[in-house]
């Protein structure tokens, strides 16, 4: 079975842990251990007897939900099978100017969305600094009012927060740009740099959201996009008449409306990752970045993959390594904030498995 290029892959940990799924200790997708909310799972089990019809193809209800989550007019918002689909449409439009810019390093399907349409990427290396929120510099860039810009705030893979500030020069200067906002939901509106608010000023900005992180639904494959109406319009025209299926739609207008499971996150967030980021400093070998998300990006000096296979075939926990990203290579890995208990496991194993590799590397030396 081959590696996965994300995290998440239960089945390919599983058969080399030699184990099932569900017993695998997953800290590879940046999921919140705390949902689904109950109001989710509530709204998912009254819809089941609607599943003998269509979902409304205009989405009204989300729509709506969303409008009065955002302050924002129904018709800026597009809902998506995921924030996957609506990226595809982004890259379309990215496509149609003469190149696209990255920050690098950058989620692999951005490539995946942009080489789809054959689009032109220039890629812009972020300095790994010590600051979880830096700006980010693009240079040398000749023209740039026939190109695009796509980025993700808080970046992944590292878990920087770029400022607002820093975001809004670029608005003036390109042709478009698409900012991916699939973390943003984990800081509290205070603190939060989210270009939400003027994206009615600006008719080349996309933002792109996601509703599986924060609230835990992966599984459903529901996101949204915030842009000026005729935009989406024309987006719509490219898609399937029903991309969002009943049952997801209903989980997501009783999501955003949770304010109760919204602060019990926010409550819980800093602290796990404050933890699970002491626990790996501790470690010998191990330096981790500091995060405005839900995820820690780690440096290693041992092999990132080989880690990940210890870990998967002794402990069954599974870690997201970053072969990816051409940047990182081998040395880094990247691992989600999970619950006080599943953090200290996942230090234990750690611990065991980088001992053992020194007791190895001793006797070679010896």
């Amino acid at each position: 079975m081959r590696q996965p290029a994300h995290g998440g892959n239960l089945a390919w940990a599983a058969a080399l842990a030699g184990c099932p799924p569900s017993a695998i200790l997953d800290f590879s997708a940046s999921i919140s251990p705390l949902g689904p909310p109950n109001s989710a799972l509530a709204a998912i089990e009254s819809q089941l007897g609607n599943l003998r019809h269509y979902p409304d193809p205009d989405y009204g209800e989300l729509r709506l939900a969303l409008s009065h989550f955002h302050q924002l007019p129904p018709e800026w918002i597009l809902p998506g099978n995921g924030s996957a689909e609506l990226l595809s449409l982004a890259g379309r439009e990215l496509a149609q100017l003469a190149a696209t810019a990255l920050i690098t390093p950058a989620f692999g399907d951005y490539y995946r969305a942009l080489a789809a349409y054959h689009a032109e990427v220039l890629e812009f290396p972020l300095s790994f600094g010590t600051n979880a929120q830096e700006s980010f510099v693009i240079r040398h860039l000749s023209v740039i009012h026939d190109k695009g810009l796509l980025l993700n705030n808080p970046h992944n893979p590292t878990g920087k927060l770029f400022s607002r500030e820093a975001i809004l020069p670029y608005l003036k200067d390109f042709a478009l740009v698409v900012v991916d906002e699939a973390f943003m939901d984990f800081l509290p509106p205070e603190q939060e740099q989210s270009l939400v608010e003027v994206v009615q000023e600006y008719p080349n900005l996309v933002i792109l959201r996601s509703l599986t992180k924060f609230y835990s639904l992966p599984g459903l494959r529901l996101g949204y996009a915030i842009a000026h109406p005729d935009r989406l319009r024309r987006w719509q025209l490219w898609r399937d008449p029903w991309p969002v299926n009943t049952l997801a739609a209903a989980a997501a207008v009783a999501a955003v409306a949770d304010k109760e499971f919204q602060e019990q996150t926010w409550a819980w967030l800093p602290a796990a990752r404050d933890q699970l980021f002491q626990g790996l400093a501790s470690l010998s070998g191990l330096q981790p970045l500091q995060s405005a998300a839900n995820f820690l990006l780690v440096e290693s000096q041992q092999s990132s993959s080989q880690l990940q296979q210890k870990l998967l075939k002794h402990h069954q926990i599974l870690i997201r390594d970053c072969l990816s990203f051409s940047e990182l290579g081998d040395r880094y890995f990247r691992v989600a904030v999970r619950s006080g208990l599943d953090n200290q496991r996942l230090l234990e194993a750690l611990s065991l498995v980088i001992s053992d590799e020194s007791l190895v590397i001793k006797r070679k030396d010896n």
